[in-house]
């Protein structure tokens, strides 16, 4: 199991939808980001992208330089980046990071967005640019190893003599992860990517996505990795967790709403549909209505584009549900919560020590010398970690 922190590079706030208790993206702060998910041990981190965000290789850039382990999963994006260049900055990402890079490709569904970007291609349109993309892409930083080009013509990009002369560390390139809903999405996981990522939609749907790109990648004969991005609310108690719920979008007006939500319904984005439906276009507002699965709370959507949905409840029925989708076959997770710097260290002490064995060696603690914690009384050392009552979930 590998745990992702996420980066907050189009902003962080305590409440959803206002400016109240927002806090400003600067370098600073998404540098206590960074250093705490790489300090509390999440496997990586997924930088955003998007013209509401900053720019993913600048800001991961800026971050590699300041963290030891962390991973940084970042975008390419067909149709702004082109495939050979997308390559060198991709090899001199890893190199320079010691290999710490992780690629999102990421076919955009903001009609909108896209157009103000230059990409005027319909869906399939887009898709269609993307495999080619991924393809080069992939063909080019492989061939690298070997000293060799690569030639491709394609129906939306061509390459003739392509060829990279600094390999990436990693081999035959950094993994490529991708995410989408729609059959053409699952094609193109099935056929080209090294993990498929879904939003945070009920287990029983994530199932059948999963079974879907599963058995289309085995008839290709290849096997992939399966991940979910979701955001976390956890707390001590059942209560509280539902309460902080509650708070985030405590300063949501409709107006807001209904603006995010008309502006969600104008994208061509099979994922975003899906996500738009847990709440019915933002018409779903009490407890009742939004907690679409056990724990499984689809308030964030009301106003977020992307990932709508959070884990809500104490440690253990976190830790639970997430030992759910695991059973299903994912095994990476793809997590944030609001602000992001508290909720890093939140989640890692709450939930990490009931997960895994592996991910519970990269806690505080197990590579110094203690005490951990703040000694009692000037004499007497806080309890160990490892003495706490946890629940035990699976051990891979």
């Amino acid at each position: 199991m590998q745990v992702f922190w996420f980066i907050p590079t189009h902003g962080d706030s305590r409440y959803l939808g206002t400016g109240e208790g927002a806090r400003q993206v600067s370098f600073d702060y998404l540098k206590q980001v960074a250093v705490a998910a790489d300090t509390l041990g999440y496997e990586g981190v997924l930088i955003p992208t998007g013209r509401s965000c900053e720019d993913p290789w600048v800001v991961a850039s800026s971050l590699q330089a300041v963290t030891k382990n962390l991973k940084f999963l970042v975008a390419v994006r067909p149709g702004l980046h082109q495939p050979a260049l997308a390559a060198r900055m991709a090899a001199t990402f890893d190199r320079l990071s010691g290999g710490r890079l992780l690629i999102n490709l990421v076919t955009g569904g903001d009609k909108a967005e896209l157009e103000g970007d230059g990409v005027f291609l319909d869906h399939a349109g887009r898709y269609e640019q993307s495999a080619e993309f991924i393809r080069i892409w992939r063909e080019i930083i492989a061939r690298s190893h070997a000293g060799e080009s690569y030639d491709f013509e394609g129906k939306h990009l061509s390459v003739k003599g392509a060829k990279l002369l600094y390999p990436p560390l990693q081999q035959p390139y950094p993994p490529v992860y991708f995410g989408g809903s729609s059959e053409a999405a699952h094609e193109l996981a099935a056929e080209q990517v090294d993990a498929y990522l879904t939003w945070g939609e009920p287990p029983a749907e994530v199932a059948k996505k999963v079974a879907d790109v599963r058995a289309r990648a085995a008839k290709l004969g290849r096997t992939i990795k399966f991940g979910i991005r979701l955001h976390v609310i956890v707390r001590e108690t059942d209560d509280e967790a539902w309460k902080a719920a509650e708070s985030l979008i405590s300063k949501l007006d409709d107006e807001t709403v209904s603006r995010a939500q008309s502006a969600f319904a104008k994208m061509d984005s099979e994922g975003q549909r899906r996500m738009a439906a847990l709440h019915a276009g933002g018409s779903k507002r009490t407890r009742a209505d939004l907690e679409i699965s056990p724990n499984l709370w689809a308030g964030v959507g009301l106003v977020r584009g992307g990932a709508g949905t959070a884990l809500v409840g104490d440690p253990k029925a976190v830790a639970a549900r997430i030992e759910e989708y695991a059973a299903i076959g994912l095994d990476t997770f793809v997590l944030s919560g609001y602000p992001h710097l508290e909720e890093a260290y939140r989640f890692a002490e709450l939930v990490f020590p009931l997960l895994p064995r592996k991910l519970q060696e990269k806690l505080p603690g197990t590579a110094l010398n203690g005490p951990f914690g703040e000694v009692v009384a000037n004499n007497y050392l806080p309890r160990n970690i490892a003495t706490a009552p946890s629940l035990r979930v699976s051990q891979s």
